[in-house]
């Protein structure tokens, strides 16, 4: 039987969206990882990506602010 190889997960926070994400190798500098929605909000000059993508982030991003607005009542 062949040993079981276990990977190492390492979780990250965004600075700019808080969003959390994880990867399989290590950071050298964990404070300086940002997420692509928010490289994209920092420098939205540099944003190629195609239309329908684009759409469709947006809409992602309008429900998940419905949903907070929802669950959160003021």
């Amino acid at each position: 039987m062949s040993k079981k190889k276990i990977k190492k997960i390492y979780k990250y926070e965004c600075n700019v969206s808080g969003e959390v994400f994880k990867t399989t190798s290590e950071a050298p500098s964990p404070g300086d990882l940002s997420t692509v929605s928010a490289f994209y909000q920092m420098n939205p000059e540099l944003d190629d990506r195609p239309v329908d993508i684009k759409l469709k982030v947006k809409n992602e991003e309008e429900s998940a602010a419905e949903l907070k607005a929802a669950l959160m009542p003021e």
